[in-house]
């Protein structure tokens, strides 16, 4: 497997973002090792807080929610995914999978952190991946938050927003990621802040992972990933397992999944569901002090 690694240089000017990378080797399906990234800061014997990124951002979208965890003393775990941050890129589109990104993810959190009573927050495709991995191992989690995410299995079509981003990302020569995560939001982004999430990307072979995750989101009942969402749905669907939806108020990507998950999720009976105002698909950027405080009082609770 041919893998592209960003340069620790183009890191060097990430406004907001002081804490030091860690990483850890994963199985790539070749027999060799890819280097997954993670910040792992907070108080080491406090609650752990999985913070999962989507498309195409990177652990940095979450500093602003770290700040307030960490004021609350939680200990907060946030990976780059295998493609994205400072991970490992294969620079292959064919090379990643729904079913890779989800073993990756695994292995990094449960095999080398070794993590237990986890409150999971997911947002787009880290509710894709975070809720595979509640669903298989529910007995690592202690609570979820779902935030603008869901888990498609193709019965039912996906607005014609995502179609557009997909053919978008799919075909343009050239990709300007940070106009991507830019687009997301309804709060202006300062250029420094749209350069942080370029810097993963310094060159367009690095973008295979951006390039590759909207062709995984299934949108057809027999889409290699359908199965094992299904069966995850089943197992949510059942589970009493305390479970948030704090979705924005103004993303036209996952807003019609919120009342889904409160309406099937046994687990959100009973808990007050907040909406995040004044806040895009990428709710932690345009509202990530609040996204923190819900998450943090949902953990006290």
């Amino acid at each position: 497997m041919e893998v592209y690694r960003t340069p620790d240089h183009s890191f060097d000017h990430i406004p907001d973002f002081p804490w030091e990378p860690a990483y850890a080797e994963v199985a790539d399906p070749d027999g060799g090792t890819l280097r997954m990234a993670y910040v792992d800061t907070g108080p080491a014997d406090g609650p752990v807080a999985l913070l999962l990124h989507g498309e195409p951002s990177w652990s940095y979208l979450y500093r602003h929610v770290i700040e307030v965890l960490t004021g609350r003393g939680i200990r907060c775990v946030a990976p780059d995914m295998v493609g994205f941050g400072r991970s490992d890129k294969p620079v292959r589109t064919e090379d990643y999978s729904f079913a890779r990104l989800v073993e990756w993810t695994r292995e990094l959190v449960f095999d080398h952190l070794d993590l237990r009573d986890v409150t999971l927050v997911g947002q787009d495709w880290g509710g894709l991946v975070g809720l595979r991995l509640v669903a298989e191992y529910q007995d690592r989690f202690a609570r979820v938050v779902a935030a603008n995410t869901g888990l498609p299995t193709g019965d039912f079509d996906m607005p014609e927003v995502w179609w557009q981003f997909r053919r978008a990302v799919e075909t343009a020569p050239t990709l300007d990621v940070g106009r991507l995560v830019a687009a997301g939001c309804v709060r202006p982004m300062a250029d420094e802040v749209r350069a942080a999430y370029d810097a993963p990307f310094p060159e367009e072979r690095a973008k295979a992972g951006v390039r590759a995750l909207p062709t995984l989101v299934p949108t057809r009942p027999d889409d290699p990933a359908t199965d094992a969402n299904r069966a995850a749905w089943e197992v949510l669907s059942a589970s009493d397992l305390p479970f948030l939806v704090a979705f924005s108020d103004g993303d036209p990507v996952t807003g019609a999944m919120a009342p889904i998950l409160r309406k099937l999720v046994p687990g959100t009976r009973g808990l007050d569901h907040p909406t995040i105002r004044g806040a895009g698909h990428f709710l932690q950027e345009d509202a990530g002090a609040e996204l923190g405080r819900v998450v943090a009082d949902f953990m006290a609770g």
